[in-house]
């Protein structure tokens, strides 16, 4: 692909960089402001600096009123779609809005106010969306926790964020299965040394929760009763939400967003990064319990002027592998955003993509990828069948938005399989190692941010500002840590090759797993692959292979593995010393996609471990440890 349009990326990129306060200030001109901010950047609060930090605003207000004050009240703004409970329905901006303006209403008389803590613990319903704008609208503190969540990892997070009030609903809906709310929020507050004071419940028509009384209230007995209220003035440092990710001591890290540069930077990125105009349909196909739903399901669309989708369903099984194509036909999506894993599975029900023909996709202009490095076998794939762009970019919780990216908006620039493209707007990368110490084009390393980080970034961690330090700024002085490790080419493409954890070393040699995994996943029966470095007394560690096929793979297994083996041989070398591999049916993962490649890690080392809270199916856990006992690298646990 030739590059289109790079000029523009080139001068927003050179200009953010060497002139921030002047980007983000013309940048932050498309949000309404009650306060236009003077201040810029403010780096006195070390070690990160703090953005518009006189400017006052709402970001509700900017989500939803204010495109009504300008006359697109009547256009559509939220999309919902559930095949799970085979329901659809529309909103438009004004509907929105006063749905939202009404539930802030309930807040309100439940005493929240602003600064107050409402946990939402819910499914993939438009209630979710209009709690979390409804925080916002008054200047609570919403902390999303993924519905159906474990009680203890619930009773954890109501401890630290300490709500006056959680929202649940009765029920989640995970492909036929029903998963009742209420008792595993009965268990969480009652372990939880925090006792939130009220709980709305959102009854679903799948199931009825029963109510303590006192406690527990009916949404739509208290939206029958409740009076509308405006949005409140927020000064642009104040806090719009903590949203929990997993720490490397057990302990979830409560990453905090504040309200004006998350405003300005998701604001910028929708046309930007996605190419999306307002009136356009964007849809990102996650959860709104994860960091992805929350720029993408809800802010960054909506901000923008978009009409965004709620999809409550599967990328396979609700019904088949054409879900996906079904929702974009029918609704016109023009910028799609998923996960690889979710293609992966789609690639493995339907190779040829044969339900892919029964659906009209002249409107949808670009797949975007993110959540799991993007396999170049994936990537050629979801091009070939779709015959459209399809880029790969790569971000965090804590970043909120894309570290690297091709921005679709600015030009595309040449697709490298493998690379999220460039560093985008806002984001100066080096590759270091200890010390500091810069390494050249095409070596693995630590990826690092240089400081300051861009707008729409974590300001802090809630609670917990020495290991907001500690986490993220203390190893390399003066940078941001991802600790996500690759290498940056000759021509500024940059390569996430696996976290700085899965680098394994083999006789002295830094390897990353996910080169393997890149080679193993281009096998042509090979649908999904992950690669572990499994403890080993002569070389330190050795590099194991474990593999999902496609449906209707054509060769025997032991072929299949033999064939892979030499492949990783062939192309990386006898250096990677890729001996072992098996196949397996499933990979264990968490629910928002990403393969838990440390636990499988500790199971073939035979060590001990805490079954991650977000695993979307522990059972997967107990073939893996049954087919690396087989392997005589584990010893099966009970």
């Amino acid at each position: 692909m030739s590059a289109i349009g790079s000029d523009a990326f080139e001068k927003a990129y050179d200009l953010s960089l060497s002139d921030p306060s002047r980007f983000w200030d013309s940048v932050a001109k498309e949000i309404t402001w009650y306060k236009s901010p003077r201040k810029i950047l403010d780096t006195s609060d070390a070690p990160h600096g703090r953005w518009f930090v006189d400017g006052e605003l709402n970001t509700c207000y900017n989500a939803l009123d204010r495109h009504i004050e300008v006359g697109r009240g009547e256009q559509t703004a939220l999309i919902y779609d559930s095949p799970v409970t085979s329901t659809k329905k529309k909103y438009s901006f004004l509907e929105l809005r006063d749905q939202t303006a009404l539930f802030a209403g309930v807040l309100t008389k439940f005493g929240v106010e602003k600064g107050d803590r409402v946990i939402i613990y819910m499914p993939m319903v438009p209630e979710t969306l209009i709690a979390m704008l409804a925080c916002a609208r008054i200047g609570a503190i919403h902390g999303v926790v993924f519905g159906g969540f474990a009680s203890n990892e619930l009773a954890v997070r109501i401890d630290d964020a300490k709500p006056k009030l959680v929202v649940s609903a009765s029920c989640g809906i995970e492909v036929d299965r029903i998963i009742p709310y209420m008792p595993l929020l009965n268990n969480a507050i009652e372990l939880a040394e925090h006792k939130p004071p009220s709980v709305i419940v959102f009854q679903r028509d799948e199931l009825e929760a029963e109510l303590s009384s006192g406690r527990d209230w009916d949404w739509e007995a208290v939206m029958a009763r409740a009076d509308p209220v405006d949005c409140v003035r927020l000064k642009s440092t104040d806090p719009l939400y903590i949203l929990y990710t997993s720490g490397t001591t057990g302990v979830p890290k409560g990453v905090v967003r504040d309200n004006g540069g998350h405003a300005v930077a998701l604001n910028w990125t929708m046309k930007a990064i996605y190419d999306v105009e307002v009136g356009d349909v964007f849809w990102a196909a996650s959860d709104v319990g994860w960091v992805v739903g929350h720029s993408y399901i809800v802010y960054g669309p909506l901000l923008k002027g978009c009409a965004t989708v709620l999809f409550e369903g599967k990328p396979i099984g609700t019904p088949d592998a054409g879900a996906f194509w079904r929702v974009i036909s029918e609704y016109k999506v023009k910028s799609f955003f998923t996960a690889p894993t979710a293609f992966r599975a789609i690639k493995k029900e339907d190779p040829d993509a044969s339900l892919l023909r029964s659906y009209d996709l002249n409107d949808f202009k670009i797949l975007f990828l993110a959540g799991e490095r993007t396999d170049p076998d994936t990537l050629r794939w979801a091009e070939e069948k779709l015959e459209k762009p399809v880029v790969d970019h790569w971000w965090q919780t804590e970043t909120g938005w894309s570290i690297a990216a091709n921005c679709a908006g600015l030009g595309l620039l040449p697709i490298k399989p493998g690379s999220p493209t460039k560093p985008a707007p806002g984001w100066r990368l080096d590759v270091l190692i200890e010390k500091c110490e810069s390494l050249p084009s095409g070596k693995v390393g630590a990826l690092c941010g240089k400081l300051p980080m861009p707008p729409g970034s974590m300001v802090t961690l809630w609670n917990a500002p020495q290991r907001f330090f500690e986490s993220y700024f203390a190893e390399f002085p003066g940078y941001y840590k991802t600790a996500d490790a690759g290498f940056i080419d000759q021509d500024g493409y940059v390569f996430v090759m696996s976290r700085t954890d899965d680098i394994i070393n083999v006789a002295g040699h830094r390897l990353s797993t996910g080169g393997m995994e890149e080679v193993l996943a281009s096998h042509p029966d090979v649908a999904e692959c992950a690669v572990i470095g499994v403890a080993d007394q002569i070389k330190g560690q050795l590099p194991v292979g474990l593999l999902v096929l496609k449906t209707g793979a054509g060769k025997k297994v032991f072929e299949i593995i033999e064939e892979c083996v030499q492949l990783v041989r062939d192309r990386i070398g006898p250096v990677a010393a890729f001996k072992k591999a098996a196949v397996v049916s499933c990979l264990p993962k968490t629910r928002s996609g990403k393969i838990l490649r440390g636990t499988m890690q500790k199971i073939a080392d035979n060590e001990e471990f805490r079954l991650p809270a977000t695993i979307e199916d522990p059972e997967t856990l107990k073939e893996i440890d049954e087919v690396l006992t087989q392997m005589g690298l584990s010893k099966a646990r009970k």
